[in-house]
């Protein structure tokens, strides 16, 4: 099967693209793997004119923002939990109610894990997206815009940012009136289920039974997981620091059980731990498999419109310019 898709996509003049979520099967045999950030820059800046995206939506929809003229595919248009929290009418909805509080000088920042509609309504209000790896950057150019920050739809990664650099912030339509007002960082309601499932106990538990173990998570964390934590970045940002260690040291990782799980084959894997009592496992991520990408690589060979990712231009358009300036200050 793997030789039969490697043909097609040579065929096809196809660039096979996986999230690092995504089942080892899909990972071994892709072109290009990463992060959203690194994927979505990477994949539209490609030779080929055809881009196979193994991941969730909001992702494959990213490649087509950024570069139009490629044909983006998805074998499994699989959603984002997160993602699915918030659409464009939610968008409206939340402004509306800031607005009833009085506050209305709004700077909105998206995190990635957004559909393209919300991104095109970030950039009407002159807002941008911002990654997991670069949301430092782009806060620290939203403060300087002296409005209200709005973010969303990560509540965790809103809380954490603001808590790392000493500012206000409360959650919208939990927190109360006042509290959304007083704030410097107002956060949608939204969160990674995959994410929450990481608790203080977990780590408690960690450190109890290896003393000198060092506890790194990914920032959809809770913020009192990652007030404990040795170490908080992006997906990138944690293969990196783990694979960085020596083989000896024992480290516990909150972040999605695929990736924790190859992180340091073959060494070092019997000290590397995924920090959850159950298996955090996206089970969006996990749906695309090898049966999937070939079914998909057969399907266009045979001139068929499958799964493929089509935008209204003016959303792209206006969505385009919400990615391009966070490409611009990261």
């Amino acid at each position: 099967m793997k030789q039969r898709i490697r043909s097609l996509l040579n065929e096809l003049d196809a660039l096979l693209v996986a999230h690092f979520y995504q089942r080892d099967e899909i990972v071994e045999i892709a072109d290009l793997t990463g992060d959203s950030l690194e994927l979505a820059r990477k994949a539209s800046q490609s030779e080929k004119s055809k881009i196979i995206f193994c991941g969730v939506g909001f992702m494959g929809q990213s490649v087509k923002i950024l570069a139009p003229l490629k044909r983006v595919f998805m074998p499994k248009i699989a959603c984002c939990s997160m993602a699915r929290m918030i659409d464009s009418s939610y968008f409206d909805k939340s402004i509306m109610l800031l607005k009833s509080y009085g506050i209305t000088d709004i700077f909105p920042i998206t995190y990635i894990n957004s559909n393209a509609e919300v991104k095109a309504k970030v950039a009407e209000l002159e807002g941008v997206v911002c990654t997991s790896s670069n949301a430092t950057k782009i806060l620290n150019f939203a403060l300087k815009q002296n409005k209200k920050i709005f973010f969303l739809p990560d509540r965790c990664l809103g809380q954490n940012l603001a808590i790392q650099n000493g500012l206000k912030s409360a959650v919208l339509g939990v927190d109360s009136k006042e509290k959304v007002q007083e704030a410097e960082v107002i956060c949608y309601d939204g969160f990674c289920s995959v994410h929450q499932l990481f608790t203080p106990q977990d780590v408690e538990f960690y450190r109890t039974k290896f003393p000198n173990i060092l506890i790194a998570v990914h920032p959809e964390c809770r913020p009192d997981v990652v007030q404990m934590a040795d170490f908080v970045g992006s997906t990138s940002q944690i293969i990196q620091f783990v694979q960085n260690l020596e083989e000896s040291q024992k480290v516990a990782v909150g972040t999605e059980f695929n990736l924790v799980h190859r992180l340091r084959k073959p060494k070092g894997e019997q000290n590397t731990f995924v920090l959850s009592s159950t298996k955090p496992e996206c089970p969006t991520m996990n749906e695309t498999t090898l049966q999937d990408v070939l079914k998909c690589l057969e399907a266009i060979k045979d001139g068929e419109t499958y799964n493929e990712i089509l935008l209204e231009d003016s959303v792209a358009n206006c969505a385009k310019k919400a990615l391009d300036k966070m490409l611009q200050l990261s």
